[in-house]
């Protein structure tokens, strides 16, 4: 009977300790802390940083390589652009230099017409530089005039295309005048200014036929001209020996040894 009696005290004892250990709080805090140290441990380690910063690197160079492609590119366009800017200012050179040669060769006409009579033209050939292998010419007022007239309407009005009409009427009413293979010449002239090349080859070819003539030499320069433009190096480079071999002397040959060269 007390073996039984100290047996349920035992049990009851046991049963206490127990449920307190049981109820004791387990200690969250602690461990939470313990998670948050590893962790931040572990995102400060020495190899994310590295990695990390290798990353900004390689960014970093990516980034200055295709700006320098870039720039290698502007560079490229910038010198391209500057070569055709120096082509055209050439090409405008020569062009500004053709229209000043005409300009002086019609006032230097133009001032003759005007000190001398048509028949004293005809008898000074050689200062006047009129005189053609064909042809005469007339001491007809109406001609003097006509040739007057249209020099005067580039010279004076700076009207080309009234001076295209003029010089064209010029030479159907005057086919045999000994103004004939300037008249040509200054048509060629006009077309090629106005990029008409198909006229101007025309009316410089006609100038060939004039083997007297001054304005030979130039009309060969411009056909030459006129086959570079077309981009006919061949056949520009033809016309511009051909002033060279015929003409050695003059300021045309001159012009083609230049053009040749370029």
């Amino acid at each position: 009977m007390f073996g039984n009696l100290q047996r349920q005290v035992v049990l009851m004892l046991l049963a206490s300790v127990a449920g307190s250990v049981l109820a004791t709080p387990a200690p969250v805090s602690d461990l939470t802390g313990d998670v948050e140290q590893v962790s931040s441990t572990s995102s400060a380690s020495p190899e994310t940083r590295v990695e990390r910063l290798e990353r900004l690197l390689q960014s970093r160079n990516q980034l200055q390589l295709e700006m320098q492609q870039q720039l290698d590119e502007m560079a490229t366009e910038i010198q391209h652009l500057r070569g055709q800017v120096e082509k055209n200012s050439h090409d405008m050179g020569q062009m500004l230099t053709r229209q000043r040669e005409l300009f002086v060769e019609i006032d230097r006409l133009r001032e003759e017409l005007k000190s001398k009579s048509g028949h004293e033209v005809l008898a000074d050939s050689e200062t006047s530089g009129q005189a053609a292998s064909t042809g005469t010419y007339s001491e007809n007022v109406d001609e003097q005039t006509a040739y007057q007239n249209a020099v005067d309407l580039i010279l004076k009005k700076r009207d080309y295309a009234g001076a295209i009409n003029a010089f064209t009427k010029f030479q159907r009413d005057f086919p045999k005048s000994n103004f004939a293979p300037n008249a040509h010449y200054w048509l060629g002239q006009l077309y090629y200014a106005k990029k008409q090349d198909d006229k101007a080859v025309e009316s410089f070819k006609a100038v060939l036929a004039f083997p007297k003539s001054n304005k030979r030499a130039d009309a060969l320069v411009k056909l030459g001209d006129i086959e570079k433009r077309r981009k006919n190096s061949e056949l520009a480079k033809q016309y511009y020996q051909q002033v060279i071999d015929e003409y050695p002397d003059s300021a045309s040959a001159e012009s083609a040894k230049q053009a040749i060269a370029q």
